[in-house]
């Protein structure tokens, strides 16, 4: 299973290593992860640098596809040079994006009538790109996902690793990232958010 973790310039470290992390637990199951980049490097809205496993075209490729956030998305989302790199197919493709990796999603026409979910900061920007936003933080509807807020990197997660793999595989793997003493309760969660759209 090839995952493009798609990580812009000023990327949340959240969103980008988070799902990759939580991905990476699969790689016996032959999957692998990687963060995607328009860039040999780039820097995180914290100023950390890293250097691109794949660069973008590796997404029109790749079995999933995840639109990672950041501070430059507003303008990245304006950017058809970098638009125009991606050639993303939702038949063949799972596509999901967190906070305002949602823009991107919207802006490359992938949502179509579909609501989402992202971020507060970018909801207006999503609203004008014409996607109804919803209050919850996570939606899905066949192979397109959305997810609202840092810490629902996991719920992403979850999602492609409960319809590739089954919700076992996804519970070993949030078993293992849960706090210690919480994680029985970690996995109800995360599966209660998440199941409805398998």
């Amino acid at each position: 299973m090839r995952i493009a973790v798609l990580t812009f310039e000023g990327f949340n470290e959240l969103d980008s290593f988070v799902a990759t992390g939580l991905l990476n637990r699969m790689r016996s199951q032959g999957w692998q992860a990687q963060i995607t980049c328009p860039s040999e490097y780039v820097t995180s809205m914290n100023g950390v640098r890293v250097q691109a496993q794949q660069l973008l075209e590796f997404a029109n490729e790749a079995d999933v596809v995840l639109f990672g956030s950041g501070m430059q998305t507003r303008a990245i989302a304006e950017d058809r040079g970098i638009l125009e790199r991606l050639q993303l197919d939702p038949q063949r493709q799972l596509i999901g994006s967190q906070c305002s990796g949602t823009l991107l999603m919207a802006k490359l026409g992938l949502l179509g009538e579909l609501p989402a979910c992202t971020d507060l900061t970018t909801k207006p920007w999503v609203i004008e790109a014409g996607t109804r936003v919803l209050d919850q933080p996570f939606y899905a509807k066949g192979n397109l996902a959305t997810a609202g807020g840092c810490l629902s990197a996991p719920y992403l997660a979850a999602w492609v690793i409960a319809k590739l793999a089954g919700e076992g595989a996804c519970a070993e793997v949030l078993h293992y990232v849960a706090p210690v003493g919480e994680k029985q309760a970690f996995i109800e969660r995360a599966m209660a958010v998440v199941r409805p759209y398998l």
